[in-house]
Parts: structure tokens; C-alpha cells; sequence
């Protein structure tokens, strides 16, 4: 499973971002993804040259990572059925015994369904023995309720168990209270009033949920409040405590708990900036491109963050 190759080749960090379709400046906003419909997207042409590129005198990786990362999720799909269909072999598994190392892994990830890669992914970070949080919290909580209800149901149709019974067994405390709050969807939607006393009550139990048996006030807030409203909590808790809110999360609680709550918190705050912090923090590790963040790049999210998904 090698890749030929002559010269010394650039780094794949350096080679996914040379392909991708990256805005123009003057881009209209709800365009600035770097993952966009393909305009001239011609299925059995990419279908071809990523036959091409996996049957010819060694494999072509450059044309691989062209058509894959500028191509949506569902174009992706399109060309997945198409190469079925012409070569009676699937995408995936040709594709896996051509690459080797991260480029396969990336690759692997590229062609899934979202939910199928949410799923997987959810799993992954639940069973990890060292601690995964964030790839929780990124799943359940920046995922519209149709994408996150179809995550659970793979969740369960592929390992044989409701995503709740293994968010119970693999975490405890402060974390599983958040985890499963997220997992059932039950943030409210905003309805464009505004409540002024409901948040000043949110502010006030906040304050008053210090030590050990008053943390869980925490979890309803954070998991059942509606962004817009969280933000004016935000704001009007520093204002009538001097100190910002994740300043109060790191003083008060430790490990996942904190983790967990401070990512919460960034997304609520500013989700694409939330998704532009974890693809700067993987760009700094060598060989960090498969912590990159995991969905879609959308007009409500789109952000640089969202490369290869």
C-alpha cells in the first residue's frame, strides 16, 4: 500500500491546502468555505481519473486529493456510486489498498457519509482510553438536531447500542450530565425575544452553584439555553462578577468536566471561530490533520476551519 513518487514531495498538509478551492476575497459571505459544490462537477470524469490515478504506473496521489477536496460530501457520494457502477469495485476499499499512512486515513474519512462518519468518530472518542472529549462535544453540540438525530440512529444500527448506554458507561459526574443532555437535543430554539429575567435567573444560578453539589446547575444552562441567549448570559455574568465565564469554569472544575465545559462554551460563543482554533491547534502538531474538525462546511458555519470534510 505505497504511494510512488520521485522528488522530494511536499508535506500532505502542504498539498491538501495547494488543492483546495480557497474563497477569493471578494467572495460573497455564505461562499467562504473551501469545501463548495464543484460548478463544472462532471461525474464520470472524476469517477475516471480517480481510476486513472489508482491503475496507472504508480498512484497518482496529486489527482486523488484534487477531486476529492473539491468536491462537497455529496458529490463525493456521487462519484462513489459512479465507480461502483463502472468497475463493479468499491470506492473506498480500491482507494485504501492504493494509499498508505494519513493520506489513507484522510481519504477513508473524505468519501463516508457524514452521519456515518460522526457515528464512528462518536464512538471512537467514547472508547478512548486516553481522553477524547472534545471530539464529543464537537459531535453533539455544533450538529443541527436532523444531523445529530441521524448520527445517533448509524450510531446504533452499526455497533448495536444506543449511543446514551455508552456515554453512561464510559464517563461519570459533571461530563456524562452534559453528554447526555447534548445527545437528546433539547436546546430551545430562539424565538427572537428576548428574556431579560430568565437570563438574569441564569446568571444568578451560576453564581450561586459552587462546590461539589451545586455544579450540575451548570449542565441545563449550557445544554437547554438557546446560543443567543447564552451570549447575553455571558456577557451579563462578567458584568455583575468581574471575571469572564470561562475564568469561573477553570476555577471551579477540573479534567473533562472543564474541558468539556470550556469547548461548550467557544462553541455557543462563535462556532466558526470555535472550528478555526481546532484547525490552527492540528496544524501545529506534525501530522495533525486527522484532529482537524469533522463536518461539513455550510453557509451558517462556513468557516476555513472546515477543510476536508
Amino acid at each position: 500500500m505505497s504511494v510512488t513518487g520521485g522528488k522530494m514531495a511536499p508535506s500532505l498538509t502542504q498539498e491538501i491546502l495547494s488543492h483546495l478551492g480557497l474563497a477569493s476575497k471578494t467572495a460573497a459571505w455564505g461562499t467562504l468555505g473551501t469545501l463548495r459544490t464543484f460548478l463544472n462537477f462532471s461525474v464520470d470524469k472524476d469517477a475516471q481519473r480517480l481510476l486513472r490515478a489508482i491503475t496507472g504506473q504508480g498512484v497518482d496521489r496529486s489527482a486523488i486529493v484534487d477531486v476529492l477536496t473539491n468536491r462537497s460530501r455529496e458529490q463525493r457520494q456521487l462519484i462513489s456510486r459512479n465507480f461502483q457502477e463502472r468497475t463493479q469495485q468499491d470506492l473506498m476499499k480500491s482507494l485504501q489498498a492504493a494509499l498508505s499512512g494519513n493520506l489513507e486515513r484522510i481519504v477513508m474519512a473524505l468519501l463516508q457519509p457524514t452521519a456515518q462518519f460522526d457515528a464512528q468518530e462518536l464512538r471512537t472518542a467514547l472508547k478512548a482510553s486516553d481522553s477524547a472529549v472534545d471530539v464529543a462535544i464537537e459531535i453533539l453540540a455544533t450538529r443541527t438536531p436532523p444531523q445529530l438525530q441521524e448520527c445517533l440512529a448509524v450510531y446504533k444500527h452499526n455497533f448495536q447500542v444506543e449511543a446514551v448506554d455508552d456515554i453512561t458507561s464510559e464517563t461519570s459526574g459533571i461530563l456524562q450530565d452534559l453528554l447526555l443532555a447534548l445527545a437528546k437535543g433539547g436546546r430551545d430554539s430562539y424565538s427572537g425575544i428576548i428574556d431579560y429575567n430568565l437570563a438574569e435567573q441564569d446568571v444568578q444560578a451560576l453564581q450561586r452553584a459552587e462546590g461539589p453539589s451545586r455544579e450540575e446547575t451548570w449542565v441545563p444552562v449550557f445544554t437547554q439555553r438557546n446560543p443567543e441567549h447564552l451570549i447575553r448570559v455571558f456577557d451579563q455574568y462578567q458584568r455583575s462578577t468581574g471575571q469572564e465565564l470561562e475564568e469561573a469554569v477553570q476555577n471551579r472544575f477540573h479534567g473533562d468536566a472543564q474541558v468539556a465545559l470550556l469547548g461548550l462554551a467557544s462553541v455557543i460563543k462563535n462556532t466558526p471561530l470555535y472550528f478555526a482554533d481546532k484547525l490552527h491547534q492540528a496544524l501545529q502538531v506534525r501530522g495533525a490533520l486527522l484532529s482537524l474538525p469533522r463536518t461539513e462546511t455550510g453557509e451558517e458555519r462556513g468557516s476555513l476551519s472546515l477543510l476536508l470534510m
